[in-house]
């Protein structure tokens, strides 16, 4: 079984509220040889929310507490990215995922490169905090 972020499947659930259909993913979910997820709205943030951004460092630096995840107009959403992340690695434990299909970019799925904190469209290195937590746990992670 493989793991896949939500948007990219077609799923409207983006910071926008809109997908980011792959339609290669969309494939693999329609053949339940994938799941589906976005562990931003399983750590309880809406659909149609304001954009978020790492701070400082990245997604592993967050989950150290190092570095705090804030929306665009300043508010904390740390919590909820961990949570979304550790619900993640949870479904994808019991599915036995090993591996895992990511947005690119963002906040919580990006792997190589994320925005800088900045909310001005600078990307960074790094990795967003569900694809952090799931190389930590061994899954093998792609950015999409």
């Amino acid at each position: 079984m493989i793991l896949v972020s939500a948007c990219l499947a077609g799923i409207d659930c983006c910071f926008d509220g809109k997908g980011r259909l792959n339609k290669k993913i969309k494939k693999l979910v329609r053949e339940k040889k994938a799941i589906a997820l976005c562990p931003e709205i399983l750590g309880g943030l809406r659909i149609r929310r304001l954009a978020a951004e790492i701070l400082k460092g990245d997604g592993r630096d967050v989950l150290k507490g190092k570095t705090r995840v804030k929306d665009k107009r300043g508010r904390d959403v740390t919590e909820n990215f961990i949570l979304g992340a550790y619900a993640v690695l949870k479904i994808a434990k019991e599915n036995k995922v090993k591996r895992a299909f990511l947005k690119s970019k963002s906040p919580s799925c990006g792997l190589n490169q994320i925005y800088d904190g900045t909310f001005k469209k600078r990307l960074k290195k790094g990795s967003g905090v569900l694809a952090a937590l799931l190389k930590k746990e061994g899954i093998k992670v792609r950015e999409i």
